[in-house]
């Protein structure tokens, strides 16, 4: 197991340039509620200048159809902006549901509602991502019934390869909004950023490892405050390590997608690079460190908030 490790280290370790790095960006949870310092509909507006000025042709947005609803009547509208932005849309589920919380069949329900929502808008995708990437954890029997009713439905796994707990950032500037603390917005910039680069090159590093390449990969982001400020830098920053921006539909015409929707180990919930590495047997951590909302509240505080320091 040692050689495994030391194997893992050495591949984790590739310079950025050794390597032909693409990366598409997602977003989930749209329409998403408002944030601490945007509207809904500045926030909207200032992603897609953001995602123009980053020249991401082409980002998908997944989405949950029941968040669409008549105390929010611009809701739809801001869909359909990032549809004529030259985005895509997907279905997330109706109401967000854990799997492991409901059965299989009113699960599959709550993708039909979507599904009836979404299927044929303009900018339509047939993918389906999984609410807090948790496809039944120890549950093979739910797993396999979802998979199954999934491919009766014609709709491909929606997975992710990097995921930066963009949400656990977010949830923490809300937060201390709520309670008037002051932020230092430079720091929250810097930290959003150092996180998502490190994300992408640690689940480089591990797909590396598993697959003895890189594959396209998909960045698991939200419809956040944090992104509507931060991306073109997110996207300097990673262009500076080498990366590439791909599209969605390039980035799932890799053919990783086809394990999607095959793997077995014996709990799924997250990332798809970190599956597959499960699955060959590659050790633990298979998880970028601030994949741990702790962690990440801690670098918040400290760097962002300045608590406890002088």
């Amino acid at each position: 197991m040692r050689w495994l490790l030391a194997m893992v280290l050495t591949l984790v370790a590739v310079p950025a340039s050794a390597q032909d790095k693409r990366i598409a960006f997602t977003f989930d949870d749209a329409p998403r509620r408002a944030g601490a310092f945007l509207t809904q509909d500045e926030r909207v507006t200032r992603l897609i200048k953001a995602l123009r000025k980053a020249r991401v042709a082409q980002a998908a947005f997944f989405v949950n159809p029941g968040h669409i609803v008549p105390s929010d009547p611009g809701a739809a509208a801001r869909i359909d902006a990032y549809v004529a932005a030259g985005h895509v849309i997907a279905n997330h589920s109706f109401s967000h549901p854990s799997l492991t919380d409901v059965t299989a069949d009113a699960y599959l329900a709550d993708i039909d509602a979507a599904e009836t929502w979404l299927r044929g808008r303009p900018g339509y995708r047939a993918l389906f991502r999984y609410p807090q990437l948790n496809e039944g954890r120890a549950d093979k029997a739910k797993r396999d019934a979802v998979r199954a009713g999934l491919a009766a439905r014609g709709l491909r796994n929606g997975y992710v390869t990097i995921d930066g707990y963009d949400w656990a950032l977010e949830n923490l500037t809300v937060e201390a909004a709520r309670a008037g603390k002051a932020m230092d917005r430079e720091a929250l910039r810097d930290l959003y950023v150092e996180t998502h680069v490190e994300a992408a090159e640690y689940f480089d590093g591990l797909a590396r490892a598993t697959h003895g390449r890189s594959p396209a990969h998909v960045l698991l982001l939200h419809e956040t405050d944090l992104a509507a400020l931060y991306l073109p830098d997110l996207v300097k920053a990673l262009r500076r390590k080498g990366w590439r921006v791909a599209t969605v539909d390039d980035a799932y015409a890799d053919p990783i997608a086809a394990e999607a929707s095959r793997y077995d180990v014996r709990s799924s919930q997250g990332t798809l690079t970190e599956m597959l590495a499960w699955q060959k047997g590659l050790p633990a951590p298979r998880w970028y460190a601030r994949n741990d909302p702790q962690v990440l509240g801690k670098l918040f505080a400290t760097r962002v908030l300045k608590e406890g320091v002088e």
